[in-house]
Parts: structure tokens; sequence; C-alpha cells
């Protein structure tokens, strides 16, 4: 069975062969069309047969998804913390010679093809070679240069929004709001107006992109979605069913806690403290669709956003580092190495009803 974090890079992976395949079908007829309308047919040009076809259409689906999973596995986190220009230059080259090698391996295949000749024959070296120097290089080119700008384009837009928001407006699927179940995780820095003061605006901001970093891996290994950060605030969400299969929610707030825990020398060395933050979990009903005219975004409306906030808020009265709704605790199957402690029934502010809030170790 695959891993949250294995089903994630796929999804994300997979747009990449759609966008090669799409572009790679519109630049293929657009050169047969230049071709039969102008009655040329350069020495170099490849024929478009139907196997041709299926091969072109195999390749550019195995280099769209070859190029995601570098982009995904590997170079996106190296150059995490350039500029947007900056990544897309650098990427834009380095993708610009791994494409040029994938052309000296693919074009002797399908001239080979269409020839109905090995790859390797005198004859086909010597029309690649005619290709090399043809406008249908040039148009080639050109044709991967776009493609490679779409799907490089689409990566950092993904990675800027969420590849699960940015796939919900793709598909509109909160175009009309619709209710749903879900379970949220409010989660607070502890100090952090003291921390804040301390270290001074730029310092305080370089810790916050280090802290949320750290929790990325957690959040993805059990199947949570980030909501919002809102300054030392992170809002984390899940679908009923994702939160309570395996008691992700509560498996993810422990995970978060080990990351600091593992990382605090590092802290101490790089801000002279170590981070630590407490968090509040409850569930219920939201409406969920997209809003704003300026920018858009998906949004959830509901009394579970504000009641999560009012039950994180009570950490420090209870002094503890997780409180989480008695609604919650109902719907898990806690092993029993979970050690759950109720604080009692209280008011929450601005509610008239009350909720039994429990703590768990």
């Amino acid at each position: 069975m695959l891993s949250p974090k294995t089903k994630r890079n796929i999804s994300r992976i997979i747009p990449f062969g759609v966008i090669w395949l799409v572009l790679g079908w519109v630049n293929l007829f657009s050169q047969e069309a230049a071709k039969q309308n102008q009655d040329l047919n350069p020495s170099g040009a490849i024929n478009v047969t139907p196997e041709v076809f299926v091969f072109a259409s195999v390749a550019v689906i195995i280099v769209g998804l070859l190029v995601g999973a570098i982009e995904v596995l590997w170079l996106g986190n190296l150059f995490n913390k350039k500029s947007f220009s900056q990544k897309i230059g650098y990427k834009v080259v380095f993708y610009t010679i791994f494409l040029l090698f994938v052309i000296f391996i693919a074009y002797p295949f399908a001239a080979g093809l269409e020839l109905n000749v090995s790859p390797f024959d005198t004859i086909v070296r010597n029309r690649f070679l005619n290709f090399l120097t043809s406008i249908e290089f040039a148009s080639t080119m050109v044709s991967i240069s776009f493609s490679l700008f779409v799907s490089l384009f689409y990566s950092e837009i993904s990675e800027n929004i969420g590849h699960g928001v940015l796939m919900n407006f793709f598909t509109g699927k909160y175009h009309r709001p619709i209710e749903e179940k879900r379970i949220f995780l409010f989660s607070d820095m502890k100090s952090s107006t003291a921390i804040a003061e301390n270290l001074g605006h730029i310092m305080y901001f370089e810790l916050l992109k280090e802290y949320y970093a750290n929790f990325s891996d957690a959040i993805i290994r059990y199947s949570g979605e980030v909501y919002q950060y809102i300054g030392d605030e992170i809002v984390i969400s899940w679908k009923y069913e994702d939160g309570i299969k395996n008691n992700n929610c509560i498996n993810c707030f422990f995970a978060m806690k080990e990351v600091l825990k593992n990382r605090a020398d590092w802290y101490k060395a790089r801000f002279g403290i170590t981070p630590t933050f407490k968090a509040g979990l409850h569930l219920g009903e939201v409406t969920t669709g997209e809003i704003g005219a300026l920018k858009k975004e998906i949004i959830f409306t509901g009394d579970v956003l504000n009641t999560t906030a009012r039950i994180q808020g009570l950490c420090n009265t209870y002094n503890v580092d997780i409180l989480v709704s008695e609604d919650l605790i109902k719907s898990l199957e806690l092993e029993p190495e979970f050690n759950i402690n109720s604080v009692g029934v209280v008011t929450l502010k601005g509610k008239k009803e009350q909720k039994a809030l429990f703590t768990i170790r």
C-alpha cells in the first residue's frame, strides 16, 4: 500500500506527463500541417506514420514524467531557497541540457521506425545530422522550451498555492459551495511575542520559515492539508475519513513535536531558542467553496473553526500542549500507548454550549 507521501508525489508528477503530451501533440500536428500546406519535406524531418505517432506520444509522456520526477523529488528542493526568476533560470539551463540528451537518443529510434531500419543505420545517422542543421530542429527546440516553461510554471504555482488547492481549482470541485465533515488542528508557537522581540523581525521571519518547513513531512505523511499560515499559527485540515484513519490527526501532532525535538540543537545554535507549540483539535461540518474577486481562494466556513481556535487558546490555561474535543475523541480508536486525560467540561469564550476537552500524552 502506498504511503500518503508517495501518493502525493505521484499526483504531483502525473500533470507533467499530461502537459508534455498535450503540448507535444499540438506541436506535432502544427509541424505536420505546415509541411503539407507548404509542400515541404526537409531531409531531416520525420513523417508522422501511426507507428511514429504512438512512439512520439509515449516518448513525450515519459520525458514529461521524468521532468516531473526530477522536479518533485530532487531539483525543486535543490533550488528551494532561490527566488522565482532564479529558480526558472537555473532549471531551464539544466533541463535544456537534459532534453538535448533525450533528443540525441529519441530521434534515431523514431527515424528507424519510419524507415524500418536500425536506429544505428548510416541512413539514420545522416538524417540526424541534417536534422540538427534544419529549421525543424529549431522548431523542436522552441516547442520543448515552451513545454518546459509551462511545466515549470505549473510546478512553481503548485508549490506556492498548494498542489491540492490547484487541482481543486482545475477540476472545479468547489466552484459551487459544498458541505463536508472535516477535522481541524490549530497550532500556535509558544512565547512567540517574546521570541520575536528577542530575535528581531528578520531573524524571527527566518525562524518561522524553518519552523513551518520542518512540519511539512509530518503533515504529508499523515495526509494533512495546510489551510492557512497566520503569523506563528498554522491551521491544518483533514477530510474526516483521512483524519481518523490510523489516527492521522493525532499522529501528525506528535510527529510535528518529534521533528522539533530532533532539531532542538540546531535551533539553539542558529536562533538561541528551541521553538515549541500547543494545539487544539476538533471536528465538524463546514461549507467549502471558492471565494474572491481579485484573488481566488478555497475557504472553509463554519462554527468548527471558531471552536477549534477557542480550544487551542485554552492550552495555556490547563498547561498542556494539546487539547482535543470530546467529539473528535469519540471518532478515534487510539492505541494503548496514548494516555487520554479529561481536563473537564468548559464553556468556550463566546459560546453558550459546553465542551468536554481531553489532553493526550
